[in-house]
């Protein structure tokens, strides 16, 4: 046996539940857990951030069933989250669930951070804060003409309007002297583990459909709006931080703001949701070596620990 083929019979085992959202990921991952002796790792860009609650539907503690979750509740929405951010964080807690003899079970939405653990992330220069905030300061068409001049490909590939993405692609030229392009085309770092992955989706459209309505309804009748309003008067934020552009939010922000009436802020709540959930459906359709599991299915945790075991 070569050291390659030890290296990946020795890797630490990882399972990956991945959806789009209201498909019961949280659910599936917390009875997985129950019946592997494992632990909870968030996968989700909005979960990070402490007092946002219901418009995440972050798990209570009730709901977590005594299962240890990791990832949630862990930095302040007036600060930003990067994949980069969320790969150291997420390897040490895989390494401290498995140090301690259990099983690691990944589950969320954000497909980015899925991609980034599973394929690996290209090395990028630090994030530089006075650059950063310097570049913050600058109108957003003068970034975006900034960029197209020293990166057209970034440029191309990111909507004029998404300042915090386009500040990353400029920053990071700043710092650098190197295009995020150029950056983007080297070798990636692999993290050492062997991911068994599975997706959870309905198996039709008008399901899940249906399941976000209800489940943004019941965020409004659980208080979504004096959530934002309790945030606004806790922190100092904005409408451009990743945290009050996550969906529900922005479009709560908007309401209370007088942009939208109420009967529009929750049109516009469901319609961003559901257009959250195609692109997660198109990720996960595109998606290599992924075992299909379908919402409601009484059998899916079943199917999950075979799966795992015959690997």
């Amino acid at each position: 046996m070569n050291k390659c083929d030890e290296d990946e019979n020795t890797a630490g085992q990882v399972i990956c539940i991945m959806g789009p959202t209201a498909s019961g990921k949280t659910s599936l991952a917390i009875e997985a857990a129950a019946s592997l002796n494992g632990e909870v790792i968030s996968v989700d860009s909005a979960l990070v951030y402490t007092d946002m609650n219901i418009g995440t539907a972050k798990p209570s503690i009730a709901e977590q069933q005594g299962i240890t979750h990791h990832l949630i509740d862990i930095i302040s929405p007036e600060l930003a989250y990067s994949v980069a951010d969320f790969m150291r964080d997420a390897e040490m807690a895989i390494n401290k669930v498995l140090a301690r003899g259990k099983l690691p079970i990944l589950a969320g939405g954000t497909m980015m951070y899925f991609n980034a653990l599973i394929n690996g992330l290209n090395k990028m220069p630090a994030a530089n804060k006075l650059v950063r905030e310097r570049i913050s300061e600058m109108p957003l068409n003068e970034v975006y003409k900034q960029l197209c001049e020293v990166d057209p490909v970034s440029a191309q590939r990111i909507n004029e309007n998404d300042r915090q993405r386009l500040t990353r692609a400029y920053e990071v030229y700043s710092t650098s002297g190197k295009s995020l392009t150029y950056w983007q085309n080297q070798q990636k770092n692999k993290l050492p583990f062997k991911f068994h992955q599975f997706s959870i989706m309905p198996s039709e459209r008008s399901t899940l459909h249906t399941l976000i309505e209800k489940r943004f309804d019941l965020m409004l009748s659980n208080g979504l709006v004096n959530e934002v309003k309790q945030l606004l008067d806790k922190y100092q934020l904005h409408p451009d931080l990743p945290s009050m552009r996550s969906v529900g939010y922005r479009q709560v922000w908007q309401f209370l703001t007088n942009e939208y009436t109420h009967e529009q802020m929750r049109e516009r709540g469901i319609i961003a949701t559901r257009q959250l959930a195609k692109r997660q459906v198109t990720w996960l359709r595109s998606w290599q070596d992924i075992n299909p599991l379908i919402s409601g299915y009484s059998n899916n945790l079943q199917t999950l620990i075979q799966k795992v075991g015959a690997t």
